[in-house]
């Protein structure tokens, strides 16, 4: 069983590695071309022969790449000494198992003579005029030679192969190979070293020093190879995110049209298709560039994946000398890695929507909004102390019904409106029925419970703003040292996250109130949000930052907001069903506006500006948003 197993072994390494891709047989005198990969002599001199003869050059048939046919034919491509030692290894160890004959000693030259040495470039044994006659023969003279005995003393099993074989000098017989001469581009003995390359113009440097360096230098360019991998994958992420967002918005473009459509239906359905296929053709267009994208970024990293394997195999299996021979062939595959290319995100066409018209007689249905834009749509409250009055408008939210519901954190009340702006009623500080005493951040469920921090306890209320429960995030300290102040809270279908800014911490509980966990983060500051990608989402005024942490505190990015160039200071932040990240911002030169960031905290674009001092948002039941501006509530549809 064990012999059953070794074969089994041999034979998937053979297949595995050691066979020629073009003939499917072990490699006889492989010949490495420039894109590194090897072939049996005989093959690249049959493909050749069914070339035309002035071509002068030989195509991989593996990654189709052209390599230039040195002056001296192929014979004088690079042979590929490790392929060739691991081929004679398993001849034999296949032997060894009985499933080879032994090992001949007799020259290759099928004269019956006794075999004295071995071509390591040809992989045959030599009688001793063979071996004279490889030294006349131009295409063979600078064939590494060896006696059979020190090649039969230096076989190994692959998984040992790293001790390097004697090499002995071609001029200089018994000289072993000791030096590099950098000038001339060739291994040299302590005699070439003393004569023909003493003069000062010849640079040479020890074999060992030279191997180091070539290692150390080839190791920094895959970790550079590496590095470029990182950065196409997450490249693509953001790609793809793209292009799933303009789907969903084309699903609601196409919502939107077939609903304008049915409210005209005798009038207007051909207008209906006619914008459809608008949109259609649009989209289309627009995810074909993206999938360019992607074929171009993963075609480049394939190449690249290619030129690692291989670099990879050679740099694990080849010894020293080798390595350096072939190292100006390594060197130039390695220059793909200067011209990898990363095809950028382009965000701005993944938005996609309609603007309907109301005349419907000779007027298009509607027309196409290629890029995303908030468009005012209605705008209540002034500055003033009065019902319909706000001090510091801070935080909003939405009942299902579309009331809304805002916070004003100098007059420390809570005030109800209508969808379009009428006041409904409102709850103070002092009032005896609720006991609130600072109203902060709001946030309602999908089943209208409004949670409201109110110092240092959350307060829940229902659509009417009477209070049914409350609960205490965190107490103090023992020593009363860090005192909770509660500053945001935010709210998914399953969970409710708290902002503490005295503790910095947000904690994330269940709707009933009960502890999920606690995540101490020193940003934490007035907003934040829960993400549909499972995450906390919150911004750091004072440190000009937007932040991504997941429900164990581990921090996915963290970015600089910027307008125009120069710092800004972020205040409200607001996530989208598709990932998508709005954060509202403030520069003193710029003025103010509202941004739009990616998941993974990429900057796309800016769909608001013109704002007075805008703080938190929120989504109403119909997709607009709803902006705390501080003297004012605006509604803004998206475009």
């Amino acid at each position: 069983m064990a012999e059953a197993a070794a074969k089994t072994v041999l034979d998937k390494i053979s297949q595995g590695h050691l066979e020629c891709p073009i003939c499917c047989c072990l490699f006889k005198d492989p010949k490495m071309l420039d894109c590194l990969h090897s072939y049996c002599l005989k093959c690249l001199e049959e493909m050749m022969s069914k070339q035309r003869p002035e071509a002068g050059k030989i195509t991989c048939p593996v990654c189709r790449r052209e390599t230039q046919v040195p002056d001296g034919g192929l014979q004088s491509l690079s042979s590929s000494f490790f392929l060739s030692s691991l081929v004679d290894e398993v001849k034999q160890q296949e032997a060894a198992l009985g499933e080879a004959s032994a090992p001949t000693a007799t020259c290759d030259c099928e004269e019956g003579k006794e075999a004295t040495w071995r071509c390591l470039d040809c992989s045959d044994n030599l009688c001793q005029e063979c071996w004279k006659a490889h030294g006349r023969f131009k295409s063979t003279k600078d064939h590494q030679i060896i006696s059979l005995g020190d090649w039969h003393k230096s076989k190994m099993p692959p998984a040992e192969h790293s001790k390097s074989i004697t090499r002995m000098c071609t001029i200089h017989t018994d000289h072993p190979l000791c030096f590099f001469c950098d000038t001339c581009d060739t291994l040299i003995c302590s005699m070439c070293a003393a004569l023909d390359h003493r003069s000062a113009e010849h640079n040479f440097l020890k074999i060992d020093d030279l191997i180091r360096s070539f290692r150390s230098e080839v190791g920094n360019i895959l970790q550079k190879f590496e590095k470029s991998r990182q950065h196409f994958k997450s490249t693509e992420k953001s790609i793809e995110h793209a292009q799933n967002r303009l789907q969903k918005k084309l699903a609601q473009a196409r919502s939107d049209i077939d609903a304008k459509a049915e409210a005209e239906i005798t009038k207007i359905r051909n207008k209906a298709k006619l914008l459809t296929d608008k949109v259609n053709k649009i989209g289309q267009e627009r995810d074909s560039e993206y999938e360019k994208a992607l074929t171009h970024n993963r075609e480049q990293m394939e190449r690249a994946d290619q030129t690692i394997a291989a670099v990879n195999d050679l740099m694990s299996q080849a010894d020293g000398l080798e390595l350096l021979e072939l190292k100006p062939k390594v060197m130039h595959n390695l220059e793909f890695q200067k011209e990898l290319k990363c095809e950028p995100v382009n965000h701005g066409p993944s938005f996609i929507g309609v603007r309907c018209h109301d005349v419907v007689n000779d007027a298009e249905l509607g027309e196409v909004c290629v890029s995303e834009k908030w468009q005012l749509k209605e705008e209540f409250g002034k500055e003033g102390t009065g019902d319909e009055e706000f001090d510091y408008a801070r935080a909003v939210a939405c009942f299902t019904n579309g009331d809304i519901i805002v916070s004003d954190t100098h007059l420390k009340r809570l005030s109800l409106f209508s969808p379009t702006g009428r006041y409904k009623t409102s709850v103070a500080k002092g009032n005896r029925r609720h006991q609130l005493e600072a109203p902060w951040g709001v946030a309602v469920t999908h089943d209208d419970l409004l949670f409201v921090t109110d110092k240092k306890k959350v307060k829940v209320f229902d659509t009417e703003l009477h209070c049914v429960c409350e609960f205490t995030p965190s107490g103090d300290d023992a020593d009363g040292l860090s005192k909770s102040d509660l500053t945001a809270v935010a709210v998914d279908s399953q969970r409710v996250a708290v902002a503490d800014r005295g503790k910095k911490v947000i904690s994330v509980h269940n709707l009933d109130g009960s502890l999920i966990a606690s995540i101490s983060n020193n940003m934490v500051e007035h907003f934040l949000t829960i993400s549909n990608f499972g995450c906390l989402v919150f911004t750091n005024y004072k440190g000009e930052s937007l932040l991504c942490v997941n429900l164990k505190g581990k921090e996915m990015f963290r970015v600089k907001i910027l307008v125009t160039g120069e710092a800004a200071k972020p205040t409200g932040v607001l996530c989208d069903d598709d990932e998508t990240i709005y954060v509202a911002v403030h520069e003193k030169k710029k003025g103010t506006e509202v941004q739009r960031y990616d998941s993974n905290g990429a900057l796309v674009a800016t769909v608001a500006q013109g704002l007075f001092n805008p703080l938190e948002m929120a989504f109403t039941p119909t997709g607009d948003v709803v902006v705390a501006d501080r003297h004012s509530v605006k509604i803004f549809e998206r475009m």
